[in-house]
């Protein structure tokens, strides 16, 4: 480089070294909840008993239930938020991309110019006319040093929103898989409850029956009659109500499973389960850690949010400081007109530019991002402890409900006990019809009770597992493979759709497990 150029390349050497070294706005501070860390629930410890198997990550296994495990296994395959969810890792993972492409020049232009020109000349001893085309050409270039962090803290911003997509998506796991098992066990209470009316109508129809052969004979009176029939049309009602909420169900459980409203796939493991539903007793956890609560992955996604939106005050901070951009051209023009000599021009140096008289929106602008940022702590802080309300309150209400089950099975064998009795006693003219239509009642009342009762405490137990962030390991890619396709078929996708994503390069990503 000629002597005279020294300083321009002291320049450049010394804003290589200073680039990106001074990064404006607050580190990423992770965020600890003092709380958590002796916060304990004894309704949980009483809920839950500790063995090896199964794992929080597959839960459902509790259960024994090959279908809910094949339906589990087909959401994850094809539900529609779960993809959802999926592509917005990808959209997170193409904005991180874009984010990084701050690190190399950000103006880079190429012209290119073809003009035909012919002038005429009038008068004069000589006119003459000329024709004659010019050529140019030129490239421009435009790198704005990284002084103040502006393109890093830009950077750091969306690997973390990258990651905290990636957490929202196994926060939809968790979800996705909590709701298949609760509406499966749904449809098979009703079920249940289903055969518990019909068994009950059953019986109510051969008390009417009878009732209705000894008003004709003369040796009852008409109101035990409509009595019977009241309470037979009645148990009857209810059938069509339990029916139509089988159909409600299994249409949910075939959309979240990915298919339309009707039949649910022909799976063999369905057959010979119609309401079968599980007996609890207690909750299978390996261990509940108070950190356990900090593992869900809402609450990861919360704080990668944290770190996104800190990072983005850096960003507006830079504005409040000069942007220095080492710009350079380069330019070539020609001409077919005779004695014009081509000519190729070089040009290079820094541009400062300063935004000096905007400091009152440059600065307001600061304060949204940090006042978006504190909300977000805030948000985090609340996640956090819904988290433990929502184990307590799980916890608790399963507790209750095994206490309940026992008491209403009891319940159940009495009742059933005393329709025996009071049947007897009417046959043998000891007792009115009354006390038959009674028990009739209680029967139907206890059995449905039980039923419920146990349908509760599967439903107490799977919000256990989902209020501790069971269920959000997946073996499944991100997209199915048709969807890959089809975006690969629309626009280039390069390695961005492969697995796995980006390693993180943020202290915040590297934090999260």
């Amino acid at each position: 480089m000629p002597r005279g150029n020294r300083p321009l390349r002291a320049l450049l050497a010394a804003a290589c070294c200073v680039g990106g070294c001074a990064r404006l706005g607050p580190d990423f501070q992770p965020q600890q909840e003092p709380w958590t860390q002796q916060w304990h629930t004894p309704a949980l410890g009483q809920a839950t008993v500790q063995r090896a198997q199964p794992d929080l990550r597959e839960w459902w296994q509790v259960f024994g239930d090959p279908a809910l495990e094949r339906l589990i296994a087909e959401a994850d395959a094809h539900n529609a938020g779960l993809k959802i969810a999926g592509l917005r890792v990808m959209e997170a993972r193409a904005q991180l991309g874009i984010a990084r492409s701050g690190r190399f020049p950000q103006l880079q232009q190429a012209s290119a110019d073809v003009l035909y020109t012919e002038r005429r000349q009038s008068g004069g001893r000589n006119p003459q006319n000329s024709r004659f085309w010019q050529y140019s050409a030129g490239f421009d270039i435009g790198w704005e040093l990284d002084f103040w962090g502006r393109f890093s803290r830009a950077i750091e911003s969306a690997d973390a929103a990258y990651f905290a997509a990636s957490a929202n998506r196994d926060d939809v796991l968790v979800l996705l898989r909590a709701q298949v098992a609760e509406t499966y066990f749904a449809l098979r209470t009703a079920e249940a409850r289903l055969g518990i009316a019909r068994g009950n109508a059953a019986l109510q129809r051969r008390s009417l029956e009878i009732t209705e052969r000894l008003f004709k004979s003369g040796e009852t009176d008409e109101l035990d009659l409509q009595q019977a029939k009241t309470q037979y049309l009645g148990t009857l009602s209810t059938i069509p109500e339990f029916e139509s909420q089988i159909t409600r169900t299994r249409n949910a459980l075939a959309v979240l499973i990915g298919r339309p409203p009707g039949a649910l796939p022909d799976l063999p493991e369905l057959a010979g389960k119609e309401g079968v539903i599980p007996l609890i007793d207690r909750a299978v956890l390996q261990d509940v850690p108070a950190s356990l609560l900090q593992r869900r992955p809402d609450i990861r996604a919360a704080e990668l949010q944290i770190a996104a939106q800190s990072a983005l005050i850096g960003v507006a901070e830079a504005d409040l400081y000069p942007s220095v951009t080492l710009l350079g051209s380069i330019v070539w023009s020609a001409s077919t007109l005779a004695g014009t000599p081509n000519s190729l021009a070089l040009a290079g140096g820094p541009a400062l530019r300063w935004n000096v008289f905007d400091y009152g929106r440059i600065k307001n602008t600061v304060r949204v991002q940090d006042a978006r940022l504190q909300q977000l702590i805030v948000a985090y802080q609340d996640a956090v402890r819904q988290a433990a309300r929502e184990a307590d309150d799980a916890a608790s209400a399963l507790i209750k409900a095994l206490e309940r089950e026992e008491i209403l099975r009891d319940s159940a064998l009495a009742a059933q006990r005393s329709l025996t009795l009071a049947n007897a006693l009417y046959r043998e003219g000891y007792s009115d019809f009354q006390r038959v239509l009674d028990s009739q009642r209680a029967l139907a009342a206890q059995q449905d009770a039980y039923v419920v009762n146990r349908s509760n405490a599967v439903s107490d137990l799977i919000a256990v597992y989902k209020a501790l962030g069971g269920g959000w390991s997946s073996e499944q890619p991100l997209l199915d493979t048709a969807t890959r396709e089809q975006m690969r078929q629309r626009t280039d996708w390069g390695t961005l759709l492969d697995e796995p994503g980006p390693a993180p390069v943020s202290p915040s990503a590297h934090r999260n497990p």
